[in-house]
């Protein structure tokens, strides 16, 4: 059996809410792989969706960074 094939077998194990815990960290892992410049543009181009998305539900930054402090606010 490859690694491969145990991994999703073990992947297929969990419950679905855990197989998302995995792949997140899959995707961790592959951030600390990548060169930093690859890591800058992937933050780059996620900030630039997110706030596209911010205007497209006519958010502004104001009420971003409140929501920001009350989820952080939250025990």
């Amino acid at each position: 059996m490859t690694i491969k094939e145990a991994l999703l077998k073990e992947i297929e194990t969990l419950p679905e809410d855990r197989q998302a815990d995995v792949l997140t960290y899959v995707r961790f892992l592959k951030i600390g792989l990548a060169e930093p410049r690859q890591v800058e543009t992937r933050f780059a181009e996620a900030l630039a969706s997110v706030r596209e998305r911010a205007v497209a539900h006519g958010l502004t930054e104001a009420e971003i960074e409140a929501e920001i402090r009350a989820a952080r606010a939250r025990p």
